[in-house]
């Protein structure tokens, strides 16, 4: 018995290379250590402060939703509505409290349970009809587009909503959601706070808890893990809810950010999530990935986006470095899965 124990493999010492080389995240720091260096040389200004304040905004408010969307796709699914959900969400509060001239955190919690509403819908329309999820959410993002220009019009006459600088509890939620502090020529935004409090949040979810072996288990194959008693059903509209909390996190940061909201904001932006997880390590087959990968994905967009304006290049461009990088990121994340997988 001592002999056959000490042969099992799995009770081997694994070493440090090892171990690093198995981290999903590996391939995003050196991808975003290569983007940082790059900068540096082609754009005098991508070093100052008042720059860098500048990409981690950038890169926060990408990296909020990233998060959940990493963590979704870790479980095996995608949620192509996550976009625009984050304008529905800011249209809600914005609407509400105006038209029933109400305080403005009346209308944040009736946004809040409205959106948790829809990422509970696209769970259970998953979990009930087992159609695939790029099809489930498909249908919610074209109904979602669909109301958010429907019910602006038709409400507020326009395209987009009516101020609400003026009405009663503004200044607190813009304290919570909008707010900034400048540090020398440093302005950093609340956003930074958030992204950083949902990524600790979610690497304790998925490395310290039960229901993060329940997420990995359940995008390494849902069969597999309902057959040794993961609650399947639960953990998905768990994790479509996750998303919907951060979409209404959001939601308020550009309500109360800008006092208005256009109607058309948000069509497009889910699929930059989806690159910040993907560029992170995540992969697309589920099983794999991790939030602090989604973080640096985020902050290697953020970097790209704004250095390519310190650079003075021309920003139709910025489509192409996207794609590149997409496209960099999983061959080098596949060629690490393999190198670690070998050794």
């Amino acid at each position: 018995m001592s002999a056959t124990a000490t042969a099992d493999e799995r009770l081997a010492p694994t070493s440090l290379v090892r171990r690093l080389l198995g981290r999903p995240e590996l391939g995003a720091v050196v991808g975003a250590a290569a983007v940082f260096v790059f900068f540096s040389f082609a754009a005098d200004s991508f070093l100052q402060a008042s720059s860098l304040s500048t990409i981690l905004y950038s890169a926060s408010t990408i990296g909020i939703m990233a998060v959940p969307v990493a963590m979704l796709m870790i479980g095996g699914e995608f949620d192509l509505s996550a976009g625009v959900m984050v304008t529905t969400s800011a249209l809600l509060s914005s609407m509400f409290s105006y038209q029933m001239t109400a305080n403005v955190w009346v209308g944040v919690m009736v946004s809040l349970l409205v959106t948790l509403a829809v990422g509970f819908f696209n769970g259970f329309m998953l979990t009930r009809t087992k159609l695939p999820s790029f099809i489930i959410t498909l249908g919610t993002f074209l109904m979602l587009t669909g109301l958010n220009l429907g019910f602006t019009k038709l409400i507020s006459g326009s395209v987009s909503t009516k101020t609400i600088a003026d009405m009663e509890g503004f200044p607190s939620a813009h304290a919570l959601f909008a707010s900034q502090w400048t540090i020398g020529s440093v302005t950093l935004k609340v956003t930074i706070l958030w992204w950083l409090a949902l990524v600790a949040v979610a690497t304790w979810i998925l490395l310290r808890t039960r229901a993060g072996n329940w997420i990995f288990a359940v995008g390494g194959g849902a069969d597999a893990a309902r057959a040794v008693g993961v609650p399947v059903v639960k953990t998905r509209i768990g994790l479509y809810m996750g998303v919907a909390l951060c979409a209404w996190i959001s939601g308020q940061h550009i309500l109360f950010s800008f006092d208005v909201v256009q109607s058309g904001e948000g069509v497009g932006n889910e699929f930059l999530y989806i690159i910040a997880a993907v560029i992170g390590g995540c992969l697309m087959t589920g099983g794999y990935g991790s939030a602090i990968g989604s973080a640096v994905g985020a902050f290697i967009f953020g970097m790209t986006s704004n250095g390519i304006v310190y650079a003075q290049w021309n920003p139709d461009w910025f489509k192409f470095f996207l794609g590149a990088m997409l496209l960099l990121a999983t061959l080098l994340n596949a060629w690490v899965r393999k190198r670690a997988e070998a050794k």
